[in-house]
């Protein structure tokens, strides 16, 4: 099995800088896409930015300009720079992975994490 852990969230004021970051553990043979998503009480959850194995990148108009992501494929994992944050930024932040694991890969799973809390106060 295979799974992603987030860490890094937490209490900020509105203007302030956080980084999350997203590992993904187990017998991984390698991590295709991964993303950024987001929920707050009481909405769906979106999108906030992905990239590619390869390194490209989208973001959500919301966060463009604020928030950077980055990865590292040889430790499975990927970041984001939030800077300047805006009271609506406050939501859980979760991590998702397609992750190709087991014997060369034959497995496929589409992971999620279990989301970290990030609160902007005004």
């Amino acid at each position: 099995q295979v799974q992603v852990v987030e860490s890094g969230g937490g209490l900020v004021q509105s203007g302030g800088s956080l980084r999350l970051s997203c590992a993904a553990f187990g017998n991984i043979f390698r991590v295709n896409n991964m993303g950024w998503y987001r929920q707050a009480s009481g909405k769906q959850r979106e999108l906030v930015a992905t990239i590619t194995a390869g390194g490209s990148i989208t973001y959500a108009d919301s966060v463009k300009g604020r928030f950077t992501t980055s990865r590292d494929n040889a430790k499975h994992s990927m970041y984001l720079q939030m800077d300047s944050l805006k009271p609506e930024d406050t939501a859980t932040y979760y991590c998702n992975a397609e992750i190709y694991w087991g014997t060369l890969g034959s497995k496929y799973s589409e992971v999620w994490g279990q989301g970290t809390p990030v609160i902007v106060s005004s």
